[in-house]
Formats: structure tokens, sequence, C-alpha cells
């Protein structure tokens, strides 16, 4: 059986601890007036960002990972994005409260993302987190879905990763998760698209907002 409450908590950064979405959208509508377009709208752009660099390639211009000129887009777009990583992106207010509790109480906490660590580290360290550990995309040969770089943060951290919950909004961080033997935790405040049904993530606890998150985390 799995403790109601854990003994760490893993997060994943973008659309679950941070809300980056502001400074990617701007990248990607850099992306578009580039290449002569107009800006799309916030709300369209927000929806993707879980789903990585490639993806809002997509979206900007259409372009696949097939297409011959969808990595220079990219390049572009992560440039633009490298230049500003901390400008709008802030911590969900809500969570600020839930990190000062829980590391007062000498509590460990990770971030487990596939962000690149030339963004993810600078952007961590711009907003002042002091995360136990820090496991990037490219920090191992494996990501999420894989449970690898779920299994690495339990163990920097020196906690069983059954003791771990690991909370997201996108359903690889729950199958993450799962394979890793944590309580997968689904949020639905993060960049879910309009057909998604968090809710039929395979989770074991899910929360409609960062608020009953920390409710249920620091109720206790």
């Amino acid at each position: 059986m799995k403790p109601l409450l854990p003994s760490a908590l893993l997060f994943d950064l973008d659309g679950t601890l941070v809300d980056t979405a502001p400074d990617l959208a701007r990248a990607t509508n850099a992306l578009r007036a580039h290449h002569g377009l107009s800006a799309l709208p916030y709300p369209v752009i927000r929806s993707q960002v879980s789903n990585g660099g490639s993806a809002l390639v997509t979206l900007a211009l259409g372009l696949d990972k097939a297409h011959p000129e969808h990595q220079a887009a990219r390049d572009f777009l992560l440039a633009a994005y490298g230049e500003a990583v901390a400008v709008d992106s802030r911590v969900f207010p809500p969570l600020e409260r839930l990190l000062v509790g829980w590391s007062g109480a000498g509590r460990p906490w990770g971030i487990v993302t596939n962000k690149p660590r030339a963004y993810a580290a600078p952007l961590v360290r711009e907003l002042g987190l002091a995360p136990g550990t820090l496991l990037c995309a490219d920090d191992l040969p494996v990501k999420k879905p894989d449970p690898a770089p779920l299994h690495e943060a339990a163990r920097r951290l020196a906690v069983a990763a059954s003791a771990c919950w690991y909370i997201g909004d996108h359903v690889r961080d729950m199958q993450a998760a799962r394979a890793a033997g944590m309580t997968a935790v689904a949020v639905g405040y993060g960049y879910l698209e309009e057909e998604d049904d968090y809710r039929q993530w395979p989770a074991d606890r899910w929360f409609d907002t960062a608020e009953a998150l920390v409710a249920a985390l620091l109720g206790h």
C-alpha cells in the first residue's frame, strides 16, 4: 500500500509547477512573425506547451517533424525562447505556499522535466527555486514516459520511489509515475488540450486546481 502522504514531491515543470506559457507563446509568435504571419491567440498556444518545441513549430507553421524546414524553425523558436525564459513565467501562486511549507518542514522535493537543461536550469534559477534535484530531458539517455528519470530523482533525494508523488499535467507524466512505482498525481490546471480529459489518465489522484493540491498536502 502506498502511504497517504508522500515522503517527497516530484513535479513536472511546465504547466505543473511553473506557468511558462507566456514566454513560450512569445517565442512561438516570434517565429510566426519571422515568417510574415500574424500572432496566434494565447489560449491556442498554451494548450500545446506541454507537447514541446516541435509541437509549437507545427502549431505555428504547420510543419511536421519530417518537413525539411522543421528543425531550422525549431532552432529559431528555441533561440527566441532562450533569450528570455523567465520574463513572465511564474510558479503557480498556490504552489509557492506549498513549497515554503514543504521545505520548511524539511521534506525533500524535486523536478523531473522533458525540458532541456539549457532552458530548465536558468528558469529554475531565475525564479529562485531550490529543488533537491532537477532532472532534465538531456540528463539521461531516456526521458518521460520512461521511468528512469523519476527513479534517478528519487535516488538523488534518498527516498524510495514508492514514497514519492509525481505530479504532472500530461498523460506521459502518469505513465512514467506508474512505471516508476510512484503515486501518479494528475492536475487539471495545466496545459491541457481541449479534447483532454485528465481524469481518464492512468493516475492515482486527480486535482482540478493547484489550490486543491496544496490543501491535500498541507492540510495534514
